[in-house]
């Protein structure tokens, strides 16, 4: 492995929001038509900077270059950008909700090559340390096997409402957080 994981600061802003219509266009081009993909940029694939806030959004580095980024949520939304969010999103309770995993993007040079597994494991340790011991996400059709391949299960099939009259076919997954008792 030659890159880094970090957690996301406000001065990665504008590198995720430059990497997040590159790897859309590119990794979900076999799912999505390009009229869902350009309906769905800006507001479902976009930066939720309350992420960042929460110092729960990471970001992967290779050589000082954002090549991936990825977080999780003690937060309500499911997944899209904070720039259309009217009010506050609430916060979870670890004791009854689960926990949200959001906001998954990687430059496609770099696709397949463990950037999302990693982040993913930065995630579930983080998210474990938070006291939550469910995750939910909402995965686009290409992210689903990743989660698959991390334990996660599928559980509700449905499609996302766009502007234009456009639909994004999305998965809602869920993965219990298994403890070790040692």
């Amino acid at each position: 492995m030659n890159w880094k994981t970090r957690l996301a600061q406000n001065c990665d802003n504008a590198f995720i929001e430059a990497l997040i219509p590159v790897s859309v266009r590119v990794l979900q081009a076999p799912y999505y038509s390009a009229p869902q993909i350009n309906a769905a940029l800006g507001t479902v694939f976009a930066l939720d900077r309350q992420l960042i806030r929460d110092q729960t959004y990471f970001v992967v580095e290779h050589e000082r270059v954002l090549v991936g980024c990825g977080g999780w949520s003690r937060r309500k939304s499911l997944f899209g950008g904070d720039h259309h969010r009217v009010i506050e999103d609430s916060e979870l309770d670890p004791k009854r909700d689960a926990a949200r995993v959001r906001a998954f993007f990687i430059h496609p040079a770099w696709a397949r090559r463990g950037i999302g597994r990693g982040i993913l494991d930065a995630c579930h340790d983080a998210i474990a340390s938070a006291g939550f011991t469910r995750i939910e996400l909402v995965a686009t059709l290409a992210g689903e096997p990743l989660y698959a391949s991390c334990g996660y299960s599928a559980k509700e099939r449905y499609a996302i409402d766009l502007a234009g009259g456009f639909q994004l076919p999305v998965v809602r997954m869920i993965k219990q957080i298994i403890r070790d008792h040692a």
